[in-house]
């Protein structure tokens, strides 16, 4: 071999072979344990719950790191590959939805009403993610991609979900329009242009503000992978990951009956854990709630948003097992730890006020023409300015980039 043929020819990136085996029989266990103790449509939906842990991974697609990259460096590129993914699955949901029953199953939007409990809620959400480090799904890909410090945001993140559940009940008394679908009240075509024309409105504005800081919009770098490699161990680009992500929200849609969540599990665990141990939270006025306490009382494996949010953690380690990155070292100082207990209580505590998160109220919410999911938006980035400048005091990065 020449030392011009050796050097065309690049190093195999290796497996981490226990993760990808791990995940791939926890994800093969689970998918039969749960169509036979549940039925085939959960066993589906863990399956596209991986799908979207493994899109997520392979393309680093988080809201946090997105937001905060449009602030402090005025780029932009992962802002408009949100706002596509948005406008891509709202083409499909907003008719969809307004067809009712069109395959057998009824099928309900992400609907809930505008008011102070959105307000408040998703600025606590956008402050929380900051400090912790990632949103609801930016949290379960990286602890599935072996994240220690995410581990903790995601354990503080379940308790901020559980006293969300506490004070809920509350902050619905709080003033508030009630639900309003853009789809039942301007008609399909009128709320698809109102949306398309809104999602491009945001992506333009990030245009507009990194040219002026920078000239030009950032060029995308080609990967070093490429093709089948690329497919499996990644990186993946934004948009086709943004795309993908879409259709199986879409999917989702189609077989739950409801469009993709993630946040509303998180409270579930948690008061499954406290009434295990002797907290009496089958009595809080939350949990009484028809189907509040269902849940309760059911196995976690009859949630859809559960048996999702499992399979998103287990896509993800299969994901980040490929491409040889599972749990890479890093240090966890006091400060940073500290960071992501307090974002994961306020992003929890956020979510249930705000009835969801980056996914379920801002992706699903805009989606399904809901206008609480264009205030959560709003609410939510403001909040992550306070995120942003609050984050030097934990050692963490904030307004002037490292």
């Amino acid at each position: 071999m020449t030392d011009a043929t050796a050097g065309s020819i690049r190093p195999a990136i290796p497996f981490d072979r226990g993760p990808v085996w791990f995940a791939s029989l926890a994800l093969a266990i689970g998918t039969l344990a749960i169509w036979q103790l549940v039925d085939l449509r959960q066993a589906a939906l863990f399956l596209i719950g991986s799908l979207l842990g493994l899109t997520l991974y392979h393309a680093s697609f988080g809201f946090t790191g997105g937001w905060r990259r449009l602030v402090v460096e005025k780029r932009g590129h992962a802002m408009r590959a949100q706002m596509l993914m948005i406008g891509v699955a709202a083409l499909a949901f907003i008719p969809l939805l307004t067809l009712g029953n069109p395959f057998g199953q009824p099928l309900a939007g992400a609907t809930a009403p505008v008011g102070v409990s959105v307000l408040f809620g998703a600025a606590l959400f956008g402050l929380g993610m900051q400090l912790g480090g990632g949103c609801g799904s930016g949290t379960l890909f990286t602890v599935g991609g072996g994240s220690a410090r995410m581990l903790v945001t995601l354990a503080f993140f379940i308790v901020g979900a559980l006293l969300g559940t506490a004070h809920l009940p509350f902050w619905l008394t709080q003033p508030s329009l009630p639900a309003i679908s853009l789809g039942t009240s301007l008609g399909v075509p009128l709320a698809l242009l109102v949306t398309v024309l809104g999602l491009g409105a945001v992506a333009l504005i990030t245009v507009l503000i990194e040219r002026r800081a920078h000239g030009s919009l950032e060029a995308i770098k080609a990967p070093a992978n490429r093709r089948w490699s690329r497919l499996l161990r990644g990186p993946w680009p934004l948009i086709g990951a943004g795309l993908a992500l879409a259709g199986l929200n879409v999917l989702t849609l189609l077989v739950a009956g409801h469009p993709w969540s993630i946040t509303y599990g998180f409270g579930l665990w948690g008061a499954k854990i406290a009434q295990a141990v002797g907290v009496p939270v089958a009595g809080w006025e939350f949990w009484t709630w028809p189907a509040q306490a269902e849940a309760l009382r059911s196995s976690v494996l009859e949630d859809s948003t559960s048996v999702m949010d499992f399979g998103l953690i287990l896509g993800a380690a299969l994901a980040a097992g490929l491409a040889g990155k599972f749990a890479p070292k890093a240090a966890l100082p006091f400060l940073s730890l500290l960071a992501a207990a307090i974002g994961g209580v306020l992003m929890g505590y956020g979510a249930r006020l705000s009835f969801g998160c980056n996914i379920g109220a801002l992706f699903s919410g805009i989606a399904s023409g809901s206008v609480h999911g264009w205030l959560w938006f709003a609410a939510a980035f403001v909040g992550s300015f306070g995120g942003i400048a609050l984050r030097p005091l934990f050692g963490l990065d904030g307004f002037k980039a490292k």
